[in-house]
């Protein structure tokens, strides 16, 4: 009933950018949280960063300083800023939500960060 999509991955160096978008469509009402995890092979999923209704943020230790997360003004848009770009940054990023007491998860955006 819910379907999330990511947006904004892509290649990048080290020390660069990347702005990733979550689109949140369908029955998208009584959201409390959205986030960000990602996965890189061999590793197991971690999260990066959630975000509650309130605008309450949380972070992973390993991008906290280098990554913001936001909502739109609707709160069904989520974008993650991603500065400072590690290589261990390297993952499939996934967006996911909570609406209704269920959790909902994209199908994954791509990032890589290489020289």
């Amino acid at each position: 009933q819910v379907q999330l999509v990511e947006s904004g991955g892509g290649l990048v160096q080290p020390g660069g950018s990347l702005r990733l978008s979550c689109a949140a469509s369908g029955s998208i009402v009584g959201s409390n949280v959205m986030g960000w995890y990602r996965q890189a092979p061999g590793n197991p999923r971690e999260l990066v960063a959630d975000i509650t209704n309130g605008g309450i943020t949380n972070y992973g230790d390993s991008v906290k300083g280098r990554f913001t997360i936001s909502r739109g003004n609707d709160k069904n848009a989520l974008y993650l800023q991603m500065n400072k770009m590690k290589p261990e940054d390297t993952a499939a990023y996934y967006c996911y939500g909570v609406f209704s007491g269920r959790i909902y998860w994209g199908q994954g955006t791509q990032v890589s960060v290489s020289s």
